[in-house]
Formats: C-alpha cells, sequence, structure tokens
C-alpha cells in the first residue's frame, strides 16, 4: 500500500549541523586566542582572572582567587594545554562524525571556564550587566551547544525547542540586572563603556558615553524596556520575528560599542565576549516558511488510497492526514464530514466487490 505523510511542520533556516559549525569556528577562535603571547605569561592570571574575585562572594572569589595563584606559576605549562583543549573542541565540531562528542566535551569545559575564567560573569555579585558581557560567554557556549546536540539527522533538525524560551530568560534577566542599584544610573551605564580603544572605536566610545552621562534616566528606561520586551516577544511566534531583529541590533550594538569588539585588538582577549553569541542565537531562532503548504492544498481537493477510489473532500477544508500501513492497519484523521465521505466510499467499494462476486458464482 502506498504510505501517505502529510505534515504541517516549519523548515528551520539554521540547523543544529549549522549551529554546530558556527560553534566550532567560535571555539577555533579562543583557541588561538589562548596562544597570544601574552596569554603565556603571568599576566593572563594577574591581571585576566584574579581581578574577576573583587567584589564576589566567596564562594566564588576563593576558587578564582585559586586558579590565578595556579596558572600564574605555571602559565606555558597550563595555557598551552587550555589552547589545546579549545582547538580540539572546535576542530572536532567542523567534523560530523565527531561533532557529538566533541559537544559533550565542549559542556563541562565551558562551565569550568564560566566559574573559574569568568566568575560567573559577575551574577553572584548583582553588579553586572549584558553591556559589561553577562551572563558570560562561556555559558551562552554551553546553551548552544544543548540546543545544537544531534538527535537524528542534525543537517535536518532544526535547534533544540527550548531556545526561545533560553532566549527571554536571557534578554529579560539583563532588564533586571540593568534595572538593579549599581546599574540603573546613567553613570553607570557610561562607566560600562570602557575608554581608550584605538581609532573610530574609541571616538565612538567617547561620544556614547557622553551623550548618555547627559541623558541618563532615558537611556536606563529605553535599555530596560527594550530587553524585557525582546526578550517577552520572543515567546509568541507572530512577535518573535522583529524580537530577534531588534535584539540582533542591539547585540551587535553593544559589541561595538560597550564591548569594544570584543577588545580583539588588544592581545588580550580570550573570546569575543557575550553580544556576537547573542546575535548567533538569534539567527539560530530564525525559521523559514512552512513546508508541506502545496501537498496540504492538493489533499484539500482529492486524496487517493491504493485500497479504494479517489475521496473528494470539500475545498478549502483542514486536512490533516497520516496514513501508515496494510488496509486493516490504515490510520487516517480527518474531520468529521470527510470521514464519513471515506467511510461512504469504502462501504460502496465492497459492495461492489461483493456484487461482482455473486455474478462470477451465478
Amino acid at each position: 500500500m502506498n504510505t501517505l505523510s502529510l505534515t504541517h511542520s516549519v523548515r528551520s533556516i539554521v540547523t543544529r549541523r549549522h549551529l554546530q559549525i558556527a560553534l566550532g569556528l567560535v571555539w577555533l577562535l579562543d583557541g588561538a586566542l589562548q596562544l597570544q603571547p601574552f596569554m603565556l605569561g603571568t599576566g593572563f592570571a594577574t591581571q585576566g582572572i584574579a581581578p574577576l574575585a573583587a567584589g564576589q562572594p566567596h564562594f566564588v572569589a576563593g576558587p578564582i582567587r585559586w586558579a590565578a595563584s595556579l596558572i600564574a606559576a605555571h602559565p606555558v605549562a597550563l595555557d598551552v594545554p587550555f589552547a589545546a583543549i579549545q582547538l580540539l573542541i572546535g576542530l572536532g565540531l567542523l567534523v560530523p562524525r565527531t561533532a557529538k562528542l566533541a559537544l559533550a566535551a565542549s559542556l563541562p569545559w565551558a562551565l569550568g571556564v564560566w566559574f573559574f575564567g569568568e566568575g560567573l560573569s559577575g551574577l553572584a555579585s548583582g553588579h553586572t550587566s549584558l553591556l559589561t558581557g553577562a551572563p558570560g560567554a562561556a555559558l551562552l557556549y554551553g546553551v548552544l551547544a544543548l540546543a545544537a546536540w544531534p538527535r537524528r539527522d542534525p543537517s535536518h533538525e532544526a535547534p533544540a525547542r527550548w531556545l526561545p524560551l533560553a532566549w527571554a530568560v536571557l534578554w529579560v534577566g539583563a532588564a533586571i540586572f540593568q534595572a538593579l542599584p549599581g546599574q540603573n544610573t546613567g553613570a553607570a551605564v557610561a562607566g560600562a563603556i570602557p575608554q581608550g580603544a584605538p581609532g573610530w572605536v574609541g571616538r565612538l566610545d567617547a561620544s556614547v558615553a557622553g551623550w548618555t552621562t547627559h541623558h541618563g534616566t532615558a537611556v536606563v528606561v529605553a535599555l530596560v524596556v527594550a530587553e524585557a520586551l525582546i526578550g517577552l516577544a520572543a515567546l509568541h511566534r507572530r512577535s518573535r520575528g522583529p524580537a530577534l531583529a531588534a535584539g540582533f541590533v542591539l547585540a551587535l550594538a553593544i559589541w561595538v560599542v560597550a564591548q569594544d569588539l570584543g577588545q580583539l585588538y588588544s592581545g588580550q582577549a580570550t573570546d569575543p565576549n557575550t553580544a556576537p553569541l547573542v546575535a548567533l542565537m538569534a539567527i539560530a531562532l530564525l525559521r523559514g516558511r512552512r513546508t508541506g503548504a502545496v501537498a496540504l492544498a492538493r489533499a484539500r481537493r482529492s486524496v487517493v488510497f491504493s485500497d479504494f477510489k479517489s475521496v473528494r473532500l470539500m475545498p478549502r477544508l483542514p486536512v490533516r492526514l497520516r496514513a501508515v500501513g496494510s488496509r486493516k492497519a490504515m490510520h487516517a484523521r480527518l474531520p468529521g464530514r470527510a470521514a464519513a465521505r471515506v467511510s461512504e466510499a469504502r462501504r460502496g467499494s465492497m459492495r461492489a466487490s461483493t456484487s461482482s462476486r455473486c455474478r462470477a458464482g451465478a
């Protein structure tokens, strides 16, 4: 018997395999940055990791100080394996056969980097914001790795269905932290914009910081409202597209102004910072047009089974069919009136068959 399976699904523009490749490239970049001359000296530990303990609760500050002292004592012996692990994760993600293993390895490594290398991005202290890199690039590595985890064929699977919820938590959480004391003034927002960047980036930073200082309340209110709306709007399908577009643009603006392109030019950056990963999450959430629309339109007019003649259906009647198996195991999910037509046609076919057998016997 012919198998008919019609479903009303949405094709994703970005698949889990695409997301794996993007993560692989980011991990390769991180591994290359870890091999910079600055990282091979004590400066990585004393200037990059140790300051993260300031203002943190003891359960975060203590392990960070321990990690900083350990790396400072053996910078090359530890930094080279750090870089090698990240490079291997990146290469593993680029190869389909090893992508799942690389994803599994990236999860504990990302969590370790998030705790010891980023100090939970300051979330435990309450003095952080999306502008300064919260919730942490390493944490988003882990979230995106879970979203890219393959189930059957990652080249055709959309990222995990819970990703819009993660997007909402990210942006609503950013709005909450931005509204907390210490981050809810124009001076605090201006202070989150680094100074001293070279060229046009430094001039743009100075201009935006000065404007923010003079319009502090309006800037903070607009930022909090925008972050909250971007997060909440993504939970509804109809408003998800504008929310993703707004989040993508705002993330890029934050990356340029507040995060100075991840300070990749400084020779001391360990990753591109959080904003590019937020933009990647927005791209991963994009959906294409519905598939199966043509097949469904045809099914509304005529559905043909090999067991009986064509059954004419009412025009514009919404139909969702799935017929699999033999004649006895065939299942058809149809609206009531359409089901009646199918049953009537099948009974007519059986009566005609019985009548022909009787004539043959006579």
